[in-house]
Formats: structure tokens, sequence, C-alpha cells
């Protein structure tokens, strides 16, 4: 088996999925590939092998054998196993009970005309100076941060800080490196923890503090969240603005009629992948599954952004259209019980963006040629440092 394929495979362009994810789903459905840790892993690329495998209960981020456990990188985040197999669902299920109150479709839509305020003075602040300009610095990287935080209820003057922690935490070569900014940062959350025990506010800190006790638990999540409900709608702005300038019929159709957003919004979360690292998920017991047999302690490997080019699912997969027919939504936030509980904020938000910035600034262009764009390497997430932008 030392000839396996190699994942993640590489790509030349960040607005494509290597063309030998869909040649193994063709050709094998789920696979057996190794990671560049060298370990032997199943590679599920298809849409709904992904759908069944994130619906089933019989996969976990625990492993029975932890030390045993397949990586994928040496990330602290999404490397290798992660819980208890014996309390994963249990406390699964217990945290998101908490969390979900937070992000809930009425809360979200009342945030909205708060979010669309922020991005207008954002765009305000981008047209000050003249141009060319960094929309990553501006607008981008700001907007999820100042909103994660006043939902969270993290200062967002500690948001240099905050943001240069997460950058570690999503580095993928050094473990020691990841793992000691995830402990700084659940460190730097149990201090705010304490802070809203005492001086409680409208955020969900506070109304955590106030339903647990376990604060060290609390602190990890509520980094976790942090850390996610900015750093992936960053990038998500970031591509979404690339797909737009790279498809210029489609970004006419959005300036024609702002009311497109939400389509637009759909079609960037599906075309986005901002990683190809996947998702590690671990067999609790066999599973058969399209012909093959995942065994107990065996590793799978779900790469949405593979999954949601999937040919038997999207006639024309790697076209970018605005006004795709939503008949099988995404991958990109998960499905079933592990759909991520942050979709409806990254909504939001995107969508407060799309259906402005355009309006806004109708010529806004890259200020250097695509290829030339600093990106952030060695990260979980192909992000860019920076997105110089005329107009």
């Amino acid at each position: 088996m030392s000839n396996l394929p190699v994942i993640p495979f590489e790509r030349s362009d960040l607005l494509d999925v290597p063309p030998a994810y869909r040649e193994l789903r063709v050709k094998e459905g789920i696979a057996k590939v190794r990671t560049r840790m060298g370990d032997e892993v199943w590679l599920v690329s298809g849409y709904e092998d992904a759908r069944q495998l994130f619906n089933d209960s019989r996969l976990g981020r625990s492993h029975p054998e932890p030390e045993k456990a397949a990586r994928l990188s040496s990330s602290a985040l999404l490397g290798g196993p992660q819980g208890d197999i014996a309390t994963e669902k249990a406390e699964h299920d217990r945290m998101r009970k908490l969390f979900v109150p937070a992000f809930s479709a009425r809360r979200m839509k009342a945030l909205s005309e708060h979010v669309g305020s922020l991005v207008d003075e954002r765009l305000d602040h981008l047209a000050k100076p003249a141009p060319p300009a960094d929309l990553h610095a501006e607008l981008s990287f700001p907007l999820p941060v100042l909103v994660i935080c006043q939902l969270l209820g993290v200062p967002y003057e500690d948001r240099d800080y905050f943001g240069g922690v997460s950058e570690r935490m999503g580095d993928m070569l050094d473990p020691d490196k990841s793992m000691a900014a995830r402990e700084e940062l659940s460190t730097y959350m149990a201090g705010l923890i304490e802070r809203k025990r005492h001086e409680p506010a409208e955020d969900v800190l506070s109304d955590l503090a106030g339903e647990l006790d376990d604060d060290g638990k609390i602190a990890e999540l509520a980094g976790a969240l942090l850390f996610a409900g900015h750093e992936t709608t960053v990038n998500r702005i970031d591509y979404g603005v690339l797909l737009l300038l790279a498809n210029p019929d489609q970004l006419d159709l959005l300036k024609a009629d702002p009311g497109l957003a939400p389509g637009a919004v759909e079609e960037i979360l599906r075309m986005t992948v901002t990683s190809l690292h996947g998702l590690p998920r671990y067999a609790h017991e066999d599973i058969e599954i399209g012909g093959r047999t995942i065994h107990r302690g065996e590793a799978v490997v779900i790469t949405p952004g593979a999954a949601n080019r999937d040919e038997r699912i999207y006639p024309d997969p790697d076209v970018f259209d605005i006004r795709r027919p939503q008949t099988d939504p995404h991958l990109s936030f998960g499905y079933g019980p592990r759909f991520c509980i942050g979709a409806s904020l990254a909504r939001v938000e995107l969508v407060a963006v799309f259906s402005r910035l355009f309006q806004r600034f109708p010529g806004l262009r890259l200020a250097v040629p695509m290829e030339e764009l600093p990106r952030s390497r060695g990260r979980i997430a192909d992000g860019f440092a920076k997105l110089p932008v005329t107009w």
C-alpha cells in the first residue's frame, strides 16, 4: 500500500479543486489514501457519501485508542483525534444545547441590520484614502472579528492579540506551537469568563458563565468559537471577491441586482475551498458504505470542498453561477448533528458584504495580478495575507 496517493493534493489555483479528487471519486468512490504524516486514511470526496458519514453516529472526533490514531497533520485543532470516546456524544449534545440559542435564526435576523451598518462603516473607512487599499485589512478581517467580539462579549481592542493567537493555532507544521496557542486562548477566555461572572452583560460568554460552572470547558469552547467565528468568514470574503472578479458576467448580474446577494453567497460558499486539509473522523464501530468496510479505529477524512464539486449533484460543478438553483445544499457547514452552529451568522455577514461592496465600489478590481497576492502559508486555511484592490 506504499504507493497510495498522498493528500491533500496540490493545487496551483486557489479558486480550483485539484482534478485528482474527482478522478479518485469516479474511480474508487471512498478511497484509501495516505496523509502527509504517513498514515493511511479513507478519503471521502463524494457528496452523498460525505452527507451520510456526517450523519453517522458511529463516526466521531474521538478515537478508541488515541495513541494509535492516524493523523492528517500536526495541527492541534484538526490534525488528529479530540475528546474521549466514552463522553464525546453526551458532551457534544450538552454544549450544542448551550450554544445553539446564541445563534438562533431569530437572533441572527435581529443582528442583520446591525451587521449591515458595520459593513457600511468599513466601506466608508475603505473609501477615505486614495486607492489602492488592502481589502483584507479594511473589511475581510475586521468585520467578522467585530461581529464575533460583540456576540461573545470579547473586547474588540484585543483583536490583534487573539488574531495572532488564532494564526498560531491554525499552524499545521508545528504541533507544540499550535497546542500552546490553543491553551493560551483558553486561558485568555477563562479570564474573560471570570470577569463576566462579576460584571455580566448581554453576550454569549455572560450567558454561559451563568449556565455552567466548568470554566475550563467554557473557555476551551468559547476559544474555538472565537477562532472559527472569524477565521472562516474572513477567508470567504476574500475568496468571494476573487470569484466575482474572475467571473465578470456574474459580477454584472450582482451589480445590477443586489437582491441576488443571498444566492451569490451560497455559490461562494459552495465554490470556495479555503482548505483541502479535510475533516478527520474515526470509526467507533465497523461501517459498511459504498462497498467498503471502514473498520473500528480507522480514520475517515471528509473533504467538503471536493464534495461540493460532485458532478452527480451539481451540473457543471466548476462553473460559478450565482443563480444556481438551491436544490442540494452545499456541505461547507457540514451536515446533520455536526452542522456548524455559526452558519446563520456567517450568512448574515456575507450577504451584508456582497449586497453592498460592489454597489459602493462598482469599479473595484485587484491592484496586482491574482498570482501575486501574498498568501498565508503553513496553516489549515489557504488564505491571503493581503488583498490589494483599486477602483
